[in-house]
């Protein structure tokens, strides 16, 4: 019996929904193909009908994770446009976070796996960067773009950074601690930052 549209197009999706949350909790060789499927509710065997392979997969699962993932800072930033920064950071750096690896942020989960994997993966990862980076040159000050770009690139790499330290911790006030630091200086710089946006050059001269 042929397979839908339809029905091809929501197994494959599930499939994907899977991956992008499993390789999160487990990282890429942390789990096999077969947990996969079934964990999408579907037979091995129906696997090569939707992905050539594993590294294919991966590929295409770490993009859903982070197109959805920008996709939601970019709401976020909508909704606190006083201080986005602010808001970014008491989100990425909290417990709940930290504890929910597999719907979390790909690059905290998965950043040191994908640095292992081949070309296609990477360059999935290498894309799905750059969004974030676009979105956090946005909402900072700097006088130029280019230095707003060399801010986006630390403090996405210091969210990042703090998150993985305070998972990989075995001592739970210390990774509280870990969390608390760099979010309140995220949250001080991000207060400079509109502080400096509020001074026009005129007024600052004057």
């Amino acid at each position: 019996m042929r397979v839908s549209r339809e029905k091809f197009a929501e197994s494959r999706k599930r499939i994907l929904d899977a991956a992008a949350t499993l390789f999160r909790e487990t990282g890429f060789d942390g789990i096999g193909l077969g947990d996969i499927m079934k964990a999408a509710g579907l037979t091995h065997g129906g696997f090569y009908g939707h992905f050539g392979s594993k590294e294919d997969l991966e590929a295409q699962a770490l993009s859903l994770a982070l197109a959805r993932k920008v996709t939601d800072w970019s709401q976020l930033v909508d909704s606190a446009a006083a201080r986005p920064l602010a808001a970014l950071a008491g989100q990425y750096l909290s417990p709940d976070h930290r504890e929910n690896v597999g719907e979390g942020c790909p690059f905290a989960a998965l950043g040191a796996d994908t640095a292992r994997r081949g070309e296609r993966v990477r360059s999935a990862f290498t894309a799905g960067l750059k969004p974030f980076l676009e979105l956090l040159s946005n909402v900072i000050s700097g006088r130029s773009k280019a230095q707003r770009r060399r801010k986006a690139i630390a403090i996405l790499a210091e969210m990042v950074g703090a998150m993985i330290l305070a998972r990989a911790v075995n001592d739970p006030a210390l990774s509280d601690e870990i969390l608390a630091a760099t979010s309140l200086n995220l949250s001080e710089a991000s207060d400079t930052s509109h502080a400096a946006k509020r001074v026009s050059p005129a007024s600052a001269s004057g």
